[in-house]
């Protein structure tokens, strides 16, 4: 187990031993062919980094610490530590500028982004951005919280329309973004018969 009350660099050394332990050759070769490329993968699958996040301590500090090795599994152990009191909006958009993967959009916001106060705000800016992977996030931060029972108003609702369309009809978009508007126009359409028939008429006029 990792002590709060160990120095920082020894809580590092102890969770690195841990993923070495825990190291997966195949996994770790397979995404280095899919372009997945760390100084650093160990191959851990995210379940077995899940337990070992509720392991060690979940301090401002050791997130920080975690994030800023070029190591797979520490920069998603960072993501599933870092206190959610301490991830405020400026470091939030400072983490968004630094992601490199899909997978560590998919977990920032599980575990962090769609728990936080500003997440509409930020996911409605996401979207309109020109940055690849900072609109995936927004797509997905807005999936999950329609998920969770949030409205859009009208207007919100009328711009987010108009950012789906634009993307799901870009000819030379990325399939993994389109994916992730598109799974986030059905949760749209989960809120209710209005948006439901919003959402029917723009999937009949993109012809999907």
């Amino acid at each position: 187990m990792t002590e709060l009350n160990q120095p920082l660099d020894d809580q590092l050394r102890e969770i690195k031993r841990r993923l070495r332990a825990a190291m997966n050759g195949v996994l770790s070769g397979t995404m280095r062919k899919n372009g997945v490329d760390y100084r650093v993968n160990f191959g851990v699958d995210q379940p077995r980094l899940a337990e070992i996040a509720t392991e060690i301590p979940h301090t401002y500090e050791l997130a920080a610490a975690l994030w800023k090795e070029d190591i797979r599994e520490l920069r998603l152990l960072a993501i599933m530590t870092m206190p959610q009191s301490d991830f405020d909006e400026e470091l939030a958009m400072l983490w968004m500028e630094q992601l490199r993967y899909a997978e560590e959009a998919q977990v920032l916001v599980l575990h962090l982004l769609q728990h936080r106060p500003y997440a509409s705000s930020m996911a409605f800016r996401l979207i309109s951005s020109e940055v690849l992977i900072q609109r995936l996030v927004g797509w997905l931060l807005l999936g999950r919280l329609f998920m969770a029972g949030l409205h859009p108003t009208q207007r919100d609702a009328d711009e987010l329309l108009d950012q789906v369309a634009t993307e799901l009809s870009a000819p030379e978009g990325d399939v993994g973004v389109k994916r992730a508007a598109l799974n986030m126009l059905y949760k749209f359409m989960d809120l209710g018969e209005a948006e439901s028939a919003r959402g029917e008429r723009l999937l009949t006029q993109l012809g999907l």
